[in-house]
């Protein structure tokens, strides 16, 4: 990610963030149209779950200029997704669901650049766990 990307993510997260609770109904009220086989993977109550899935985001938001530390944190939360039944494909439907919410709830402020710098931080996050997730040394860590 270059640096003009990941203050654009930064900024617009600093938007999300007085609707965060809205954002995380929108999030996983289209990530369950996308796919409603995910509901089953989700036991706790939703309320929960968003202000959980809102932390994540803003932790990640914070340290995108600090890779070298985020990445083991990614990677450790991508091998307990593996023990809650993530699928693979599953990370392309939630990083639809989530460019989805950060559209809807910005508005004209998603703009085409913001958009992109969103979806490189996804993708380059989404890619690090993939990996761990095919890493039979790093499965065999699970508990």
């Amino acid at each position: 990610m270059t640096p003009e990307q990941i203050e654009m993510v930064r900024a617009s997260w600093q938007d999300v963030m007085p609707i965060r609770d809205k954002a995380a109904e929108l999030f996983y009220g289209k990530l369950f149209e996308m796919d409603p086989s995910l509901q089953q993977l989700f036991t706790d109550d939703m309320t929960g779950q968003g202000k959980k899935l809102m932390e994540m985001l803003d932790t990640i938001v914070q340290k995108l200029d600090r890779l070298g530390e985020l990445l083991p944190e990614v990677r450790d939360l991508a091998l307990r997704h593996v023990q809650y039944g993530v699928k693979d494909g599953d990370y392309d439907t939630v990083g639809g669901a989530l460019l989805w919410t950060l559209k809807t709830g910005l508005g004209k402020a998603f703009t085409p650049g913001v958009a992109e710098a969103w979806n490189t931080a996804y993708t380059t996050l989404s890619d690090a766990m993939r990996r761990d997730t095919h890493d039979p040394i790093r499965i065999d860590k699970l508990p």
